[in-house]
């Protein structure tokens, strides 16, 4: 991309602001711009009505009246009134002041097109907003700026633009959730109320950790970043050579960039059992459960890509790392008290890493070898087995040929534990 596409697709000579205001019709067909930024959903407006639905706390434009007659319904007292003091103050803090902007406001000050603003904030995962909501401070403007920047020096493309904005959305949304039901959890069991009171109090206790939660944020970020490009140089270095074991070249995932151990742990009979649990002992077990695959997956140098209810899906470097942490892991949950066994599968080949997640025919056949395991045991294919075979570490059984939907005939072996310690958790 040159910088005269650049200026043009962000198009910083038509700001939206000076815009007369318009129907939603007369909205999309000037939003449009056939070939501006950030995509082309220039149909993918929201509907009128909400173009101009504003704020449940807005007066209304031409209100008069004094402050206790602009709210629609009774003002609350007592405690009610405390804790939307609270709420009010501690969204000031969050958004870096009180809501002044209307979205066109903010997206003429970082010179964009309404539309390629809105594909930004879509990214984020912001809610659809009407032209007359006051719903911006002047932080998101220059967080809408800090990206658009980027484009325009040349330094991201738009689409990597929009992926890398999405992924900051996606990500920051679920670890909020997380960390908003992990405090309510902890105040239900440490000051015995119930759910609905520790959700009330979160709001007057979250400005004290405001700070050291962002610092911790920001911390793990850069952690986890060097990480991976330490990731990077491994590969560089050695990787070709790790990549090749076991391999003749002519795999179905031969095609794709990354060599990986994919692994997937399934816990057994865990919707019989949840059926039978209540709320809190359900959230323990898969807070367990969770909390013990991170554990082991981190200390074996792998990667926890997702959970997916009882399911926890994994990647390595290596094979033989990826079979380390595939016999922890079973192990572990064969000797838990409280979880039930798990059957686990690990198989070594070639992946597609995209949007967090990973694809290709290597995570498939291990999805469908996890199914063929028994529990407590672990499997692998027959290419994985031909890349640990001379290491002493591990021993490998095979297992009869199986019929594997959409493999056909494929080989099975069992993978147990050898010489060695294993991995050692402290």
């Amino acid at each position: 991309m040159n910088a005269e596409n650049v200026h043009q697709d962000i198009d910083l000579a038509a700001p939206d602001l000076p815009r007369e205001p318009e129907d939603a019709a007369g909205s999309a067909a000037a939003d449009s711009d056939a070939g501006t930024a950030f995509g082309s959903e220039a149909g993918a407006l929201i509907e009128p009505a909400a173009e101009t639905e504003l704020e449940p706390d807005e007066p209304e434009p031409n209100e008069a009246a004094g402050p206790a007659e602009a709210e629609p319904v009774a003002p609350p007292t007592g405690t009610m009134s405390a804790e939307r003091l609270a709420a009010k103050a501690l969204e000031a803090r969050l958004l870096g002041g009180e809501r002044k902007l209307r979205r066109r406001e903010v997206a003429a000050g970082a010179g964009l097109s309404l539309l390629s603003a809105r594909k930004l904030w879509r990214a984020l995962g912001f809610p659809n907003l009407g032209d007359e909501d006051v719903a911006f401070t002047e932080r998101d403007q220059a967080a809408l700026s800090t990206i658009v920047d980027l484009v325009r020096d040349g330094k991201l493309t738009e689409e990597a633009a929009i992926s890398i904005t999405r992924a900051i959305g996606q990500m920051t949304d679920r670890m909020v959730v997380w960390q908003i039901e992990a405090l309510v959890e902890d105040m239900v069991q440490e000051h015995g109320v119930t759910d609905a009171v520790a959700r009330k109090r979160l709001v007057s206790e979250l400005p004290n950790l405001i700070d050291p939660l962002e610092e911790m944020l920001a911390y793990s970020w850069r952690r986890q970043l060097n990480a991976g490009v330490q990731r990077l140089a491994v590969r560089a270095e050695a990787g070709l050579q790790s990549s090749e074991e076991g391999r003749e070249g002519d795999e179905d995932d031969a095609p794709l960039p990354l060599a990986r151990a994919v692994g997937f742990a399934d816990l057994v009979s865990y919707t019989s059992l949840s059926r039978r649990m209540n709320e809190k002992t359900l959230a323990q077990l898969v807070q367990r459960f969770e909390n013990k695959c991170a554990e082991i997956i981190s200390v074996g140098g792998g990667r926890l890509v997702k959970t997916v209810g009882d399911e926890v899906l994994y990647i390595a470097e290596t094979p033989a790392a990826g079979a380390e942490i595939s016999l922890a892991l079973s192990r572990a949950f064969t000797d838990d008290e409280i979880l039930p066994q798990a059957r686990v599968a690990m198989v070594w080949g070639r992946i597609l890493s995209r949007l967090g997640d990973i694809y290709g025919p290597t995570v498939n056949l291990a999805a469908r070898l996890t199914a063929l395991a028994d529990p407590g045991t672990v499997l692998v294919d027959s290419m994985t087995a031909a890349a640990l075979e001379q290491d002493e570490r591990f021993v490998l059984v095979p297992r009869p040929a199986e019929d594997v939907r959409g493999f056909g005939e494929i080989h099975p072996v069992q993978l147990q534990p050898g010489s060695g310690r294993g991995l050692i958790l402290d």
